[in-house]
């Protein structure tokens, strides 16, 4: 198998990044578009304005020099931003905005993406991981079970006319 990496993304690469996001978020069959969730896409397009959170990083897979993947990890859940009650777990982190580049699907990336985040919260003696996915996201969605991720309706809230689902992760205490 190929060796990807997964590193911080360097501030040189946030608008790349952005625009990445914004490609493949914007392709999601049942997926709000730009015109109908604008400040989405601008989280999106200034996606490094994360990093300027403590403890908060952005994580790119890189193909050679090609970034063909991120995310953003949370390892504080206060500054996750999402809505319903995620914000308040404690001792808890987090991952939001996955993207992978449509060109490098199918090649585990995203799980890469997803372990290097799972093991920062492990690192960091959090109890869980906490993540939030869409139905438009169902290929997501299934990687995340696949990896131990189980559903929980607490979690859950709408954006704007969208369903979120929320996801936990606990580790064995």
């Amino acid at each position: 198998m190929k060796n990807y990496i997964i590193r911080n993304a360097d501030p040189s690469e946030f608008e790349e990044i952005g625009k990445l996001l914004i490609r493949v978020y914007s392709a999601l069959e049942g997926f709000p578009k730009q015109d109908e969730q604008p400040n989405y896409y601008k989280m999106l397009a200034n996606i490094g304005n994360f990093t300027q959170y403590p403890e908060t990083e952005l994580l790119v897979a890189l193909d050679e020099n090609t970034i063909i993947g991120a995310v953003v990890y949370f390892n504080d859940m206060q500054y996750y931003g999402s809505g319903g009650i995620a914000t308040q777990e404690k001792n808890s982190a987090g991952f939001r905005l996955l993207g992978v580049d449509a060109n490098a699907r199918g090649k585990g990336i995203g799980k890469l993406l997803t372990l290097e985040c799972i093991k920062k919260a492990k690192e960091s003696k959090r109890k869980q991981v906490i993540i939030h996915s869409t139905l438009a996201m169902k290929t997501a969605w299934g990687m995340y079970e696949n990896i131990g991720f189980k559903r929980d309706e607490i979690l859950d809230f709408m954006q704007g006319e969208l369903p979120v689902f929320g996801f936990r992760f606990p580790f064995d205490s």
